[in-house]
């Protein structure tokens, strides 16, 4: 293993960021190869950790020559959220001085060379020459995973439709409980900017692909028990694409989780500002009309209860952290049987 630094000048003088990036050389070259990145969110810990986990199992696989393919892994993606404290609080969704989420605004190239990336030299900002970097450093492997969370959630994938169903023993091998399937724009987060370069290259190429934006549960589940499962599942991931050899390793069978489309989606808006009560949790199943909230606006009032209920079938895949909510703010992300009657275009969130 290769471990080297990877160093971003900062905005203001004397102030720079830094993050370790680590290098598993393969054996065979036409073996595909695999990027691995957590924390673009700097908050959101839960893939940093199974890649702690993960890296002793590379190392073995290493000092045994079962690399095939070349990994990249970068724990930290972010150092510049990672540093941006508000009062005690971490704020490493979104880049403070211009507020733009991190996970947005990434360069799109049309074929997967790196001298198509702007130069960083020329990018006014400090998370615009992260984004440069992380792109400089992940274009070109055949497997990109970036592993984020959620607030409250079962595990799942974020998956270009083009990828589908090329991309079900993934889903299998990872253990994740459902799959979002997306098209079109996503307001060039990472996963869209890795995807791009290779939109023209046909779909013989695509099936070969692995490009996919891993939410990893959420925030506060950061343990582990749960490392450890995880990194197995990236573990069986990299051995049935064939980065890894591995004989002791069963090949996934089909992926029998949720999968839907984005338009499936019921993002659940707050009608009031209170505290939220909620009725389920994610992983249940519900009913049209079942009740998923309360929100106590007016405590102790008659009247002073704002109820939400299902408008369709479906899956409970999250739910908000927060127990105190502002009117407008999406508290549940429930995938319905059929097209949601607010189906919203791109990303489902800021």
């Amino acid at each position: 293993m290769e471990k080297t630094i990877e160093r971003l000048v900062g905005d203001s003088a004397g102030v720079a960021y830094e993050f370790p990036v680590y290098r598993f050389k393969g054996s065979d070259s036409k073996a595909p190869t695999a990027y691995l990145q957590a924390a673009l969110h700097a908050g959101e810990l839960p893939g940093t950790v199974a890649i702690d986990a993960l890296m002793p199992l590379l190392t073995k696989a290493e000092a045994e020559g079962r690399i095939k393919g070349s990994i990249t892994v970068v724990p930290w993606a972010n150092p510049v959220g990672r540093a941006q404290y508000i009062f005690g609080e971490l704020e490493g969704r979104f880049h403070l001085p211009n507020r733009v989420n991190f996970n947005r605004d990434f360069p799109l190239i049309d074929k997967p060379d790196i001298s198509l990336l702007p130069e960083e030299e020329y990018l006014p900002t400090v998370d615009q020459r992260l984004k440069a970097r992380l792109l400089k450093l992940s274009v070109g492997h055949d497997i990109v995973l970036d592993l984020h969370c959620d607030d409250e959630s079962t595990a799942y994938l974020y998956v270009p439709a083009v990828l589908w169903p090329a991309m079900q023993d993934c889903a299998a091998a990872m253990g994740v409980e459902a799959v979002l399937l997306w098209e079109g724009e996503s307001g060039s987060a990472f996963e869209e900017a890795s995807l791009q370069p290779h939109l023209a290259s046909g779909r013989e190429r695509l099936g070969s692909l692995v490009v996919t934006t891993v939410e990893y549960r959420g925030v506060a589940d950061v343990n582990g028990a749960t490392a450890e499962a995880d990194a197995a599942g990236l573990y069986r991931l990299l051995v049935a694409r064939g980065v890894v050899a591995d004989t002791t390793v069963p090949k996934p069978g089909r992926f029998e989780g949720v999968v839907a489309p984005l338009e499936n989606i019921d993002m659940m808006p707050a009608p009031k500002a209170g505290a939220l009560l909620y009725d389920v949790k994610p992983g249940d199943w519900v009913k049209k009309g079942d009740r998923l909230a309360t929100i106590v606006h007016t405590p102790g009032e008659a009247g002073g209860r704002a109820e939400i209920f299902a408008p369709q079938d479906g899956y409970i895949l999250t739910r908000r952290s927060h127990r105190i909510t502002r009117k407008g703010d999406d508290l549940v992300k429930l995938v319905g049987s059929e097209r949601s009657e607010d189906a919203r275009a791109g990303a489902l969130e800021a």
